[in-house]
């Protein structure tokens, strides 16, 4: 009888293994899953921490802000009809385009030719413009252009001091 209980023994240890086997595959499957998920909203929540850190400095230096979160600017897409349609919806010129993206009238010329695309700053400002309307973007561009003649008039004052000294 010994052999008997030893066979019957090793069956039944044999069949709870195999019984825990089916039960904790799948819950590992699924943990793997979950800490995959957790990843990728850890990576989400610090991208996410560092775009309003970045959007409080520039508030405090006072720039005028013209950005969209990473995850906007990864699902969107810009082709070059859209470009010149977004600039036409607003009512504004390449030359005023350029100037609230921060790049020259050639880059936008480029951008609705489709020889180039935006990079992603750029496409980050562009998608913040998509949700402006065409007052937001005359102040926008009204307070750009206030800060260029701003900084015109100091450099021609920093010249005139100068030419004056020199004499």
């Amino acid at each position: 009888m010994g052999k008997l209980e030893g066979i019957i023994k090793s069956e039944i240890v044999r069949l709870a293994r195999r019984e825990m086997r089916k039960i904790s595959v799948p819950l590992g499957k699924d943990v793997r899953l979950l800490k995959n998920v957790v990843s990728q909203v850890r990576k989400a929540v610090l991208a996410l921490e560092r775009f309003a850190a970045r959007q409080k400095a520039e508030l405090e230096k006072g720039k005028v802000i013209l950005a969209a979160t990473p995850e906007e600017v990864k699902a969107s897409r810009l082709s070059p009809r859209l470009i010149r349609s977004l600039r036409k919806r607003l009512g504004i010129t390449q030359k005023e385009l350029a100037m609230l993206t921060g790049v020259t009238v050639g880059a936008v010329h480029q951008w609705e030719s489709g020889l180039f695309l935006p990079r992603a700053e750029k496409k980050s400002a562009l998608i913040a413009l998509r949700k402006l309307g065409r007052r937001e973007v005359k102040k926008l561009l009204g307070e750009k252009k206030a800060k260029l003649t701003e900084k015109k008039v100091s450099k021609t004052r920093g010249k005139r001091i100068r030419k004056v000294s020199k004499r």
